[in-house]
């Protein structure tokens, strides 16, 4: 039987992305799906940064940087979109995101017509590693 990674604090990040949808709906734009899922998970005292900068660095020189949605507990990428499904692009993301910085698990959330789904994406790379 497989682990879940980090069970419980995926199932709170879950229920404020929940909490959020309900309070806010689907008509409002990324930035005010992402503020509400702030609001939330502030409201569950989840700890998290927003907005966190990652480099990309090749050969031990900095080529260009990232801007993630939230880092969760310094463990947890979350990444919020709008839509009702996940695009193969903002999935690669999430990965390319996870491989940068090392950490092991990412939840892509996104919020649409039909309520706010998610997915959760695993680092194959951490697991070797760790």
């Amino acid at each position: 039987m497989s682990k879940i990674l980090y069970k419980e604090l995926s199932y709170e990040i879950v229920g404020a992305l929940f909490d959020a949808f309900k309070s806010l709906g689907s008509n409002y734009q990324e930035r005010y799906c992402q503020r509400a899922v702030e609001k939330f998970l502030l409201k569950r005292s989840i700890p998290f940064k927003r907005e966190v900068l990652i480099d990309i660095i090749l050969d031990g020189e900095k080529i260009g940087h990232h801007f993630l949605d939230f880092m969760i507990n310094g463990s947890i990428i979350l990444e919020i979109k709008k839509g009702n499904r996940p695009s193969m692009s903002d999935i690669k993301q999430v990965l390319m995101y996870l491989k940068t910085t090392g950490l092991k698990l990412g939840i892509l959330a996104y919020f649409g017509s039909n309520g706010v789904k998610y997915k959760r994406i695993i680092n194959s790379d951490s697991r070797l590693n760790s």
